[in-house]
């Protein structure tokens, strides 16, 4: 079986050198080896640095008028060939295509706000702030800028950050992950096709190399990273050390609250669907059910009846709700925790290793279905630890305020949910909850993109979220203008009508 090949995209084209080192990509749903991607050295990392901080001469002095015309025209790329991308998606991290393709709609959506940047710099003017004197704010350009991003959502992350940072007149370097690489590249060429100048947006193959180079280079200004804690903490550290600006995204154990007056299908239907979504690959899945009871057996009962149902299979396969783990490596850990919850003395009420899949040629690809322990307890790995995978945790709580307390007792503070019908606790929750993120009947609350995404406590490091206005002001700096003028000038005449440019 052929192979295809992935390298670096460094000022407007492929990088054609040999690689000294080079990692596999996988089909997830076979187990089979589908790929090569090239890891970059020192050297790949500094040359795409290079061709950004290049760039950056022209492209910080390019009107933005003509930048919201760019992002115009990657908007519109995008869209017509989202359904190219999704496959890419499907073959390289294993999500059914219905779920790729909500992934790129939610980074379109930044896109689309970043479309509107000639209005999201503007900044204030003070007439006569003193006598004969103007005072104005402005936003300026950071320089090169580095985004690090996660197999998770190949193409929704970057795109909560790229967009922002090129259409306020930064270039940037892409590090994805090497599990999942092609999906950059794809969205490189778009660029491309866009009449985005060359190195204005670069892509970066490789591990930890890649990434400690960025982290060190003197001429990358700021840094944004999602992962795991660890290497979250590792990130901010290390880029703030060296001088740099840096939103660090790190994990998350996300909690949904049911009280008692809730819908209870419909808080079945929410955990289910935000716990085994994309294999539960996600930062904002939810990984523990806290019901109070006396509401706990039913609500395990109707989740239970769900997860009957549910078709897990390969992502390609039309009627597949769930795909499967991104690596084999990653579904081995997963799997590991089935063990030491039991050992633990949770229930497992369902066991995702019995789950049917289907399809053909499955036999070797990295499958665990949908899993569901009950009468788990703080202190067990399987509540503590961010498994990453299709495993739903069942706590059970005698009332509304042990439940917040458990909560805000949790370490992470990515996001939470509240499933009720009573306005004054949905109300109570939101303003008591210590998390960053809050849903009222809504179990995944990832904000649209004119608000901002990130967390609290052990989930975010640096005090600036992604997107939205916090993503505008990560990726500026705010500038004082005090200016007086003592006499009037004259520009000539023109008659013909102006336009920008």
């Amino acid at each position: 079986m052929t192979t295809k090949h992935i390298t670096h995209w460094i000022a407007g084209q492929e990088w054609t050198g040999p690689a000294e080192r080079r990692g596999d990509v996988y089909d997830p749903a076979t187990g089979r080896v589908t790929g090569q991607v090239d890891f970059a050295t020192i050297a790949e990392v500094d040359q795409a640095v290079g061709a950004a901080a290049a760039a950056f001469r022209e492209w910080r002095h390019t009107s933005v008028a003509k930048r919201a015309q760019v992002l115009f025209a990657f908007r519109e790329l995008l869209n017509a060939e989202r359904d190219e991308l999704a496959s890419i998606i499907v073959a390289e991290h294993g999500k059914v295509h219905s779920d790729a393709l909500g992934e790129i709609a939610r980074g379109l959506e930044v896109v689309e706000y970043a479309c509107g940047i000639p209005q999201l710099l503007k900044g204030g003017f003070t007439e006569q702030a003193s006598t004969g004197i103007d005072v104005y704010s402005i936003r300026q350009p950071l320089g090169p800028v580095a985004i690090i991003s996660p197999f998770n959502f190949p193409a929704m992350v970057p795109m909560w950050f790229f967009p922002i940072a090129i259409a306020a007149g930064n270039t940037v370097v892409v590090k994805p992950s090497e599990k999942d690489p092609s999906a950059a590249d794809f969205l490189a060429r778009l660029w491309q096709r866009a009449g985005l100048p060359g190195g204005v947006f670069n892509v970066v193959h490789g591990d930890k190399v890649a990434v400690d180079r960025l982290l060190e280079h003197p001429d990358i200004k700021a840094v944004s990273f999602v992962g795991s804690t660890p290497i979250a903490r590792y990130v901010y550290e290390t880029g703030t050390r060296y001088g740099k600006r840096v939103q660090a995204l790190g994990g998350a154990k996300n909690h949904m609250l049911v009280l008692p007056d809730a819908d209870l299908d419909l808080a079945a239907d929410a955990a289910v669907n935000a716990g085994f979504g994309a294999a539960g690959e996600r930062c904002m899945a939810v990984s523990v059910l806290v019901a109070v009871d006396p509401v706990g057996d039913d609500l395990v009962a109707r989740i239970k009846e769900r997860m009957a149902t549910l078709k897990v299979g390969p992502g390609c396969n039309a009627d597949s709700e769930m795909g499967p783990l991104v690596t084999g490596a990653h579904r081995d850990k997963v799997t590991s925790y089935l063990d030491a919850g039991l050992a633990d003395g949770a229930t497992l009420a369902v066991d995702g290793r019995k789950h049917p899949i289907s399809g053909d040629d499955t036999a070797d690809g990295f499958w665990l279905g949908p899993t569901l322990f009950d009468h788990v307890k703080p202190g067990m790995s399987v509540y503590n630890d961010e498994i990453f995978g299709p495993v739903l945790s069942v706590v059970r709580v005698s009332s509304y305020d042990e439940g917040l307390e458990l909560i805000n007792a949790n370490p992470y503070g990515n996001g939470t949910a509240l499933f009720t019908n009573d306005g004054g606790a949905a109300r109570r929750f939101q303003h008591e909850v210590e998390v960053g993120m809050v849903g009222i009947n809504v179990p995944i609350p990832v904000p649209v993109a004119y608000y901002s995404f990130g967390g609290w406590k052990n989930s975010l490091f640096g005090d600036t979220h992604a997107y939205g206005q916090d993503g505008v002001h990560f990726f500026t700096r705010g500038k004082a203008v005090t200016q007086r003028w003592l006499d009037p000038s004259h520009g000539g005449i023109n008659l013909g009508f102006p336009t920008n440019s």
